[in-house]
């Protein structure tokens, strides 16, 4: 069980109570598949991928940044339990998806940088700390069933 500070509790939430999830899901996993081209692999699916315009144009992407956004909301409202929240989403994902599970902390460090921008002065160190703190949690529990 991770202990979680109350501010990191209350940043978490902040965070996400403020958030897009269209747009902030939209453009993390865009970022993700343009700068590591390699994570297009599992999308094979989604249609054109070619380059990032078409990737930013792509509704199939944009539908599953939101999903990725609504499954990161499921772990703030579990904070307390991220790693049994995810332990189905584990499992789809090393089993039937077989998705590589460093691909989980690629798009961590794109969502981290999405957050940033969006929220400019505010997203201070200890605000990222709170964020980082977050994330690597999520994907450990991500990738739990891997071990």
């Amino acid at each position: 069980m991770v202990a979680w500070t109350d501010f990191e509790r209350e940043t978490i939430k902040s965070i996400f109570g403020k958030l897009d999830y269209d747009d902030v899901g939209l453009a993390a996993l865009c970022r993700c598949l343009v700068v590591y081209p390699w994570t297009q692999r599992y999308f094979g699916n989604f249609g054109n991928l070619y380059n990032a315009d078409a990737i930013r144009a792509n509704p199939m992407v944009a539908a599953h940044g939101k999903v990725v956004l609504n499954g990161l909301d499921k772990a703030v409202k579990n904070m307390d339990d991220i790693k049994g929240t995810y332990s189905e989403l584990s499992v789809l994902h090393s089993e039937k998806l077989r998705v590589d599970p460093d691909n989980f902390r690629l798009l961590a460090d794109c969502l981290t940088i999405v957050v940033a921008a969006r929220m400019g002065a505010d997203f201070t160190a200890e605000v990222q700390a709170a964020f980082q703190k977050f994330l690597a949690v999520v994907v450990s529990s991500l990738c739990r069933q891997y071990h």
